[in-house]
């Protein structure tokens, strides 16, 4: 990660979406940062939407004093999955922003509860589409607090490639190690682990890739309450690559970590990243799809381009035997 002193970068270097990340280190550090920016804002007649964790939130209240301005959310009510989040920024930076005023929101991911390496991949796609969500949103800006105390200057970095900006005593510096790219570097995808159950489909067969699922999920121990939404997702994302993806696929199920996987491959390509991240409009054609696997699974997982399809991963979390 490396930073660069003030300066004024080209529109492409700097969105008008102000994101800045924010490394810290102990409590005294984290206060001082966001404390900073909070009363910043303040000043200028802006709100501002706080979403850390609890202890952090604590400590935050404890300085307010109950400040109008500032708003606390709590995230955690969204579940595990980092695709949701877009979608709650998008609802929480509107409301406070009511006749167009200036927001700007603190958000720092709780990224030691991550459950697996699949989720800190995606909590960092997370990071990086916020740039998308936002891009001409310049009445809208977020500070996001990473607590590097660990000393684990690779997740520094890594991270640090999703925010155009840094906050330094008190300012922001313009990001050099910043991804700017229309595309977002993944991680390959693993593959499958022994054993897996393997399904090729197409047209009319949206009933044998349910029994499938549900049999297989209710194999590795899925709850039944969890079997009925991961039948609507599945249900989702199965129409959706066989109507764009071809006409045909390729269904795998498997168990791994306490996590059951269905995993949907087709030739079909998706362009836009931002698809299933917000709540669709009422008059908006397709994007249903994606939103409800958002929010019906643990954990979506995506990788499509037009010269190797599209693969979509749905995750359910599967609670110890008794």
């Amino acid at each position: 990660m490396t930073a660069n002193p003030p300066s004024k970068p080209s529109s492409q270097e700097q969105p008008m979406f102000r994101h800045e990340l924010y490394p810290y280190r102990g409590d005294a550090h984290f206060l001082s940062g966001t404390l900073g920016y909070i009363h910043e804002a303040l000043e200028g007649g802006e709100a501002v939407v706080v979403a850390v964790p609890p202890d952090k939130a604590s400590l935050l209240r404890d300085e307010l004093a109950d400040e109008q301005d500032v708003t606390f959310v709590d995230t955690t009510t969204l579940g595990s999955n980092p695709g949701r989040l877009v979608g709650a920024w998008v609802a929480w930076m509107k409301e406070r922003g009511a006749g167009d005023r200036p927001v700007r929101g603190i958000g720092e991911t709780a990224w030691r509860e991550a459950r697996s390496a699949a989720h800190l991949s995606e909590l960092r796609y997370h990071e990086w589409l916020l740039n998308r969500a936002f891009a001409r949103s310049s009445a809208w800006s977020m500070l996001c607090p990473y607590d590097d105390a660990d000393e684990d200057q690779s997740a520094l970095q890594s991270l640090s490639r999703c925010h155009p900006l840094i906050r330094q005593d008190g300012h922001h510096v313009r990001n050099e190690g910043y991804l700017i790219a229309d595309e977002y570097p993944f991680e390959v995808l693993n593959p499958p682990c022994d054993p897996f159950q393997e399904l090729s489909y197409t047209h009319g067969d949206l009933s044998a890739i349910r029994s499938k699922v549900s049999q297989c999920a209710s194999d590795a121990g899925v709850p039944e309450d969890r079997l009925r939404k991961l039948a609507v997702a599945v249900t989702e994302i199965a129409t959706n690559s066989i109507r764009h993806g071809g006409g045909s696929g390729t269904l795998r199920t498997w168990t791994q970590d306490s996590t059951f996987l269905c995993e949907f491959r087709d030739a079909g390509y998706i362009p836009d990243v931002m698809v299933g991240r917000t709540r669709p409009a009422t008059d908006q054609i397709g994007g249903r799809g994606l939103w409800l696997a958002h929010q019906l699974c643990d954990l979506v997982e995506i990788r499509s381009t037009p010269d190797q399809g599209t693969t979509v991963r749905l995750h359910t979390d599967v609670p110890p035997r008794s």
